[in-house]
């Protein structure tokens, strides 16, 4: 796969930083917990009890739990982990915006354990408001809570965001891995002519027109682009180490918004009806856009999607996302020694830049997300950025 550049940094320090955070989404662990759990991600819109209990089928077919709590607890015990065995002395923890953990009550334990400079991992890889932004909006918002909370007269910490990692090594790669896997489950009279459905979160093509810094806006923003490239370098690996060109295209999933709202498509059931029509013998479905395999993975793909294949006679199969893999757990140490190599550099305390990885055509993201990136749908504070 082509690089910019792979080399890790070689420093072992994560000063200034004293702390990492996990930050996710959050998700229900139980039938209880659904209709308040949606009640806490449509807070503000005004959407009737009756109305999230009928949204909340998807999570009720599974016994009310999302998969997603339990992956993060797996990811922050590889961090923990990694970082052990590799001499990084950096506490992590764990909050989510919707659910328990809740980030306040997480950012309230950091600042009652001392911790000033706190680095900040999102369980989302690219540029978009829902994926970005909005986690800093959240960020702003319990930072701001923190100030009105018995907190032993300590200041809330400084908080800064470790950038984007869709292209970074640890991230592709095991993706990688998963599409040659996902490949390896077809018949083999049907693997070689399989395409490749590379699937992401489909949002209004107005945020995604927006998403990035503003020299990206139009066609798709920097959302468009990131996983496209994400795409390409998957496509271009398994094509060196299989033999086979697969033919492939970036597809959407999970659209939840009023139907008169232009959403990204085209949508995974309907390409896969359109590679039914045109006679591709087999696809792989490969959830570029998705962290680990949480709900919008397992109904959206393994049961709405499936379904769909099995009603047209398509055999599929899908690819597993990173989770937490070893080498995506040692990306993000590579990602916190980078931005803390990076922090020394600027303040005169390091000789150097880091080196900073990154695979594909656009090199490594920005540290701090500049003016204008991903705005807000109405103006609102953020955490760790410009604006």
């Amino acid at each position: 796969m082509p690089e910019q550049s792979a080399q890790p940094s070689p420093a072992r320090s994560s000063a200034p930083y004293d702390a990492l955070l996990l930050l996710s989404f959050g998700g229900p662990e139980g039938p209880d917990d659904v209709v308040p759990f949606l009640e806490n991600v449509t807070r503000g819109r005004g959407i009737p009890r009756e109305r999230l209990k009928e949204v909340g089928r998807h999570y009720f077919l599974f016994g009310g739990v999302s998969p997603i709590n339990e992956q993060n607890r797996e990811l922050l015990q590889a961090l923990r982990k990694d970082f052990a065995e590799h001499g990084l002395d950096l506490p992590v923890y764990w909050g989510n915006r919707n659910w328990a953990p809740y980030l306040t009550d997480t950012l309230r334990e950091m600042t009652a354990d001392g911790h000033r400079r706190v680095l900040v991992l999102a369980t989302s890889a690219y540029a978009s408001y829902s994926g970005c932004r909005q986690y800093r909006e959240n960020l702003a918002d319990a930072l701001a809570a923190l100030e009105t909370l018995e907190t032993g007269g300590l200041e809330p910490p400084r908080v800064d965001k470790l950038r984007h990692y869709f292209n970074h090594p640890g991230f592709v790669r095991p993706m990688v891995d998963a599409t040659l896997a996902a490949l390896a489950e077809l018949p083999e009279a049907v693997r070689a002519g399989a395409h490749l459905a590379f699937t992401t979160h489909s949002i209004p093509t107005a945020a995604a027109d927006t998403s990035g810094p503003p020299q990206d806006h139009g066609d798709g923003g920097a959302y468009v682009t990131q996983h496209l490239d994400v795409a390409r370098l998957i496509a271009d690996a398994v094509r060196e180490e299989t033999g086979v060109e697969h033919p492939w295209r970036l597809v959407y999933q999970s659209r939840s918004g009023a139907p008169h709202i232009p959403w990204l498509e085209p949508d995974i059931c309907d390409h896969l009806e359109e590679l039914h029509g045109a006679g591709a013998p087999a696809a792989v479905m490969v959830p570029i856009g998705f962290v680990s395999d949480h709900m919008e993975v397992k109904y959206d793909l393994d049961t709405e999607a499936a379904a769909k294949a099995e009603e047209l006679g398509l055999p599929v199969a899908r690819a597993s996302t990173v989770g937490a893999d070893p080498r995506f757990a040692a990306a993000v140490r590579d990602l916190v020694l980078e931005r803390a190599a990076a922090e020394r550099f600027a303040a005169g305390r390091e000789a150097a830049a880091p080196a900073r990885c990154a695979l594909g055509a656009l090199g490594p993201s920005h540290d701090l997300c500049p003016a204008g990136c991903c705005p807000a749908r109405a103006p609102r504070p953020a955490a760790a950025g410009e604006d």
